[in-house]
């Protein structure tokens, strides 16, 4: 899964991307996916549930699409932090029909809240 919100990111960098082009599944709006902690449901439209698992860690083939791609998705804050902007991965928990403007709703899992990391 991968924000629409990133595609705007990119497009200020002259990066021209739309929805399923980096290879994602699913495209949301107004969620911050990289806030979630391990373990997190989404459930999406009437029955598709989803777990979180954790960071899309997107590799040097996102260079074949578009040079310098790589870059602004593993990018540093002046801090020296890594900013990941390539998305998330999840596992299916339960399937279902998805379509197109479905409404999407946040779980957070039981216990401590696990950050996210590479997968």
């Amino acid at each position: 899964m991968i924000q629409a919100e990133t595609f705007a990111v990119l497009a200020e960098a002259s990066h021209r991307i739309g929805p399923g082009e980096l290879g994602e599944n699913i495209t949301t709006t107004g969620i911050d996916l990289h806030a979630l902690g391990v373990g997190s449901v989404l459930r999406i439209g009437r029955d598709a549930l989803l777990a979180v698992t954790g960071l899309r860690n997107p590799c040097a083939q996102i260079e074949a699409f578009q040079r310098g791609l790589l870059k602004l998705v593993n990018n540093r804050y002046d801090t020296g932090a890594l900013i990941r902007r390539a998305g998330i991965m999840g596992i299916v928990v339960l399937g279902g029909k998805i379509r197109v403007g479905d409404r999407i709703e946040t779980g957070r899992p039981p216990g401590v809240h696990q950050p996210l990391d590479r997968v």
